[in-house]
């Protein structure tokens, strides 16, 4: 009988921990999209072209961090999102000099999504501080409410810029496959944090 009620006291406790738990957990799935003064969250994702994940919240401690959110591969390579990448490896200097960290994130459902980011950044090399991670089950895609759920899409292209306390100072979601933010304008909003 005492060995019954021990055992009722424990999982009473293991019950309310987990609540807990629960409770504090960042939520996996967003209905709308993070904006501005949200907390970001940070998952672990594969680096591409590395045998290491990154993780997020260690990203974003080091100081500002540009996170641009692409198309992924919705079945083929998007061209829209090929000159966005572009733009960035043309002003990586200026991000550098900026203090800023720039992750691209590669979302996908498809199971050789590794194999599609190769065929995305084909001839391109990524220059300090351009990182690219992939999201091959849409992670970060959810976690900030991104997911286009729609045939051949995979997430809105979409930029964040987020601080070192994890909050979002700048947001822009496009619903569409342009709208992409230019660099310059991300560059004029990294100065106003300064």
């Amino acid at each position: 009988m005492t060995r019954c009620i021990a055992l009722s006291v424990l999982a009473a406790a293991l019950t309310a921990g987990a609540a807990n738990a629960a409770d504090t957990a960042e939520p996996t799935i967003r209905d709308t999209p993070l904006e501005v003064a949200d907390t970001a969250p940070a998952p672990t994702l594969p680096e591409f072209g590395a045998d290491k994940p990154i993780d997020l919240a260690k990203v974003f401690a080091e100081g500002p961090t540009v996170l641009v959110v692409l198309r992924g591969y919705p079945g083929y390579q998007c061209p829209l999102c090929s000159r966005q990448v572009g733009e960035y490896i043309q002003a990586a200097a200026k991000l550098r000099e900026a203090g800023a960290q720039v992750v691209l994130v590669y979302p996908g459902g498809v199971s050789n999504l590794a194999e599609r980011a190769e065929e995305f950044l084909a001839e391109k090399k990524l220059p300090e501080p351009l990182t690219m991670v992939l999201d091959p089950e849409y992670a970060l895609t959810d976690a900030y409410g991104l997911r286009w759920d729609a045939p051949n899409e995979t997430a809105y292209p979409s930029t964040y810029i987020i601080g070192p306390d994890r909050k979002a100072t700048f947001a822009v979601v496009s619903k569409s496959h342009g709208g992409r933010v230019p660099v310059a304008k991300v560059l004029k909003e990294l100065q106003k944090a300064e």
